[in-house]
């Protein structure tokens, strides 16, 4: 009997210290496994290689935003994403919003963007001329930042919109005339290579060096962005987009784009569209 006892409180006592050893043991391989939500995600990987090979090809002068950006690589990767998924949401028959048009980068002397919208004398905002052109996006948009000024006793005036290739071509001419070849080309795109054949780029006020002295221009600088329009050829950057400084041209590129390219590329439009432009 007392043998009997015996041999059974060894049995429970040897299955017992199984069970906490094998608790512990599985409790032990459960915590040294990898967390799933810390695993690498395959697509973030690639996305974070892509990102350091188009970073590594920016122009030098955007050396701190691209040390920004690969400081917080999952924050800028989440925004970018946003922003390529706004594009899918632009028209496919014309140039995305976003195309990069510079001095190296043209579209041909046939193009012409679609639906274009004559502007005519309106309640919103003046006109400098007659027979002025923009895409219908654009349009939407500076009535928009019209309709707002207004309320801020601003009324806007539109001065120059759509070039075609050939009009482009008369006065890149023209000014190689009057200034030479090189002056010319600090202040004049090529046929080809203007903001203004996309018919997204307005010309505002007098196109004069101190608009952004008047009330007009002040008023755009404030408050351009937040309708989608973003100052082209900002002062201190003509080693970086081609030209001098021109505060009366903006070009619209959308609401999301103006915070993407703030946030991200020390709101230089040009910084932000090679980025784009090499990225896809």
């Amino acid at each position: 009997m007392h043998s009997i006892m015996k041999n059974t409180a060894l049995l429970l006592g040897l299955c017992g210290f199984c069970f906490v050893f094998g608790g512990c043991a599985k409790k032990a391989y459960a915590e040294s496994k990898p967390a799933k939500n810390h695993e690498v995600n395959p697509v973030q990987n690639l996305d974070g290689l892509k990102l350091a090979e188009v970073l590594s090809k920016m122009n030098p002068r955007a050396s701190e935003c691209c040390s920004r950006i690969s400081a917080n690589q999952d924050e800028f990767l989440s925004d970018l994403s946003e922003i390529l998924l706004e594009e899918k949401t632009f028209r496919t028959d014309d140039k995305s919003l976003y195309f990069l048009i510079d001095k190296t980068h043209k579209v041909s002397g046939t193009y012409e963007p679609k639906d274009l919208i004559e502007l005519k004398a309106n309640d919103y905002f003046n006109l400098n001329k007659k027979n002025m052109k923009i895409r219908p996006e654009a349009y939407e948009a500076l009535k928009e930042m019209a309709i707002a000024s207004r309320k801020d006793g601003i009324t806007l005036l539109v001065s120059s919109v759509y070039r075609s290739y050939q009009y482009q071509e008369n006065l890149f001419n023209y000014w190689v005339s009057v200034d030479g070849l090189e002056e010319a080309e600090r202040e004049s795109a090529r046929p080809g290579t203007s903001q203004h054949q996309l018919a997204t780029a307005v010309d505002f006020g007098s196109i004069s060096d101190d608009f952004d002295k008047t009330e007009m221009g002040q008023w755009v600088y404030k408050n351009a962005a937040d309708y989608g329009w973003s100052l082209s050829f900002p002062k201190g950057y003509e080693d970086v987009t081609g030209y001098r400084w021109e505060c009366w041209h903006f070009r619209y590129v959308g609401k999301k784009a103006c915070r993407f390219q703030k946030k991200w590329f020390g709101d230089v439009q040009q910084f932000m569209l090679e980025f784009l432009n090499e990225w896809k």
